[in-house]
């Protein structure tokens, strides 16, 4: 069948990718049709976001690619119509199957066992919930979402594919609704601090595998459970981002000012370093430069959030809801800052970079964090050494 020859053809692709490696999770991903659960979907064109659905040239292929699949819009499914309707629209992605390749690598960090209870925060098209459902039975696992209609359509997919976990409607920062206790946690979408409720419904010894909403040093981590609402672990090597749970989205960041040409002045600090986290700067620069945002500058002047890590073609600017600001160009073979508000941020990240040589260039993998309950700290190498709050 042509769905079975696309999964094989996705489970090859993340085989050679390095991000599936476990014979389980293997089987898992060639056995879930993930098309059951992308009746319908986004893809971006020029003039917006177009409506694709199951009737569509391609929709089969497209739901198994190994692109992020937007599913929903603005918080609202019905926009999916009139896409349909009147054509292309603008919005922003609320909801999404996301790409195969990040599953794999938060599916696997999860390091679940036969026999393990597991909790799923955010349900979103279901697909994750399938493969957790195939790996440890459809009974050990519950998974729960805001969204009361996406948890609807969730759980007809899932009965359609043949699971039953059990889903449930609820803030899902504030963990399965029944107080069911869990080995593992797993969060699909991104948090800007650990909720204290995922580790008290986790087993002492249980995981928590998350990824972080950050303007800048986002990606994943995995924290073992200690008693009550406390937990540590490591900030991990694979990367991993997602859109944010509704409660933990951040503010649009301020209006950045003109700068005068007098404001401009030479660094050797090229912005590429500060946002993107394959140049490894990024995860330190954003201890050293908490709450700093990244935008980009459009031509007629306002700003546009950018993902940490995602630069687009164009001028680049870092924020603080604190009125600071530091506007990035290029002039010639010449990078060129301009900074003001109440700090510096420039001079902050020229200073977090010579630090970041001083101490041996640290990558993510060598920072930890520790929860307890709201008291959140990142570490370097030893939860002694080095410290910064999560903020």
């Amino acid at each position: 069948m042509a769905t079975q020859r696309l999964r094989r053809r996705l489970v090859k692709h993340l085989v050679e990718e390095d991000v599936l490696h476990d014979p389980k999770w293997v089987e898992a991903f060639r056995s879930v049709p993930r098309h059951v659960f992308l009746p319908r979907f986004f893809t971006r064109v020029d003039e917006g976001w177009a409506a694709v659905g199951r009737d569509d040239p391609g929709w089969l292929e497209r739901a198994y690619s190994p692109d992020v699949l937007v599913t929903q819009l603005d918080d609202d499914s019905s926009l999916w119509e009139k896409a349909r309707r009147e054509g292309p629209i603008e919005g922003v992605p609320t909801s999404s199957s996301s790409m195969p390749s990040i599953m794999a690598i938060m599916l696997e960090e999860l390091r679940v066992g036969d026999g393990q209870r597991v909790l799923e925060i955010g349900t979103g098209t279901g697909y994750n919930a399938a493969l957790l459902s195939h790996r440890c039975g459809s009974g050990s696992v519950s998974t729960v979402d805001v969204d009361a209609g996406l948890v609807a359509a969730a759980r007809g997919r899932l009965q359609e594919a043949g699971y039953a976990p059990s889903c449930e409607v609820g803030d899902g920062a504030l963990g399965f609704p029944a107080g069911v206790m869990f080995d593992r946690v797993l969060c699909t979408a991104s948090v800007s601090s650990v909720p204290p409720a995922w580790l008290e419904q986790t087993v002492p010894g249980g995981l928590v595998v998350t990824t972080l909403n950050r303007p800048l040093g986002a990606g994943l981590v995995r924290l073992v459970a200690g008693s009550g609402a406390t937990g540590r672990g490591r900030v991990l090597a694979r990367d991993g981002r997602f859109m944010p749970l509704r409660a933990h989205r951040r503010p649009a960041p301020a209006a950045l000012p003109s700068p005068a040409s007098a404001d401009w002045r030479p660094t050797q600090l090229p912005i590429d370093l500060v946002l993107k986290p394959r140049l490894k700067f990024e995860f330190f620069a954003s201890l050293e430069l908490p709450g700093v945002h990244p935008v980009r500058e459009l031509p007629d002047g306002s700003t546009d959030p950018i993902s940490s890590g995602d630069p687009h073609a164009g001028a680049f600017a870092l924020t603080h809801p604190d009125g600071s600001w530091a506007r990035f160009r290029t002039s010639g073979d010449t990078f060129e800052i301009a900074q003001g508000g109440p700090r510096g941020l420039w001079d902050l990240a020229e200073r977090a970079l010579v630090l970041w040589n001083s101490l041996g260039r640290p990558e993510r993998d060598r920072f930890g964090l520790t929860v307890d309950g709201s008291r959140q700290e990142f570490w370097l190498d030893e939860p002694d050494g080095l410290r910064w709050e999560l903020s």
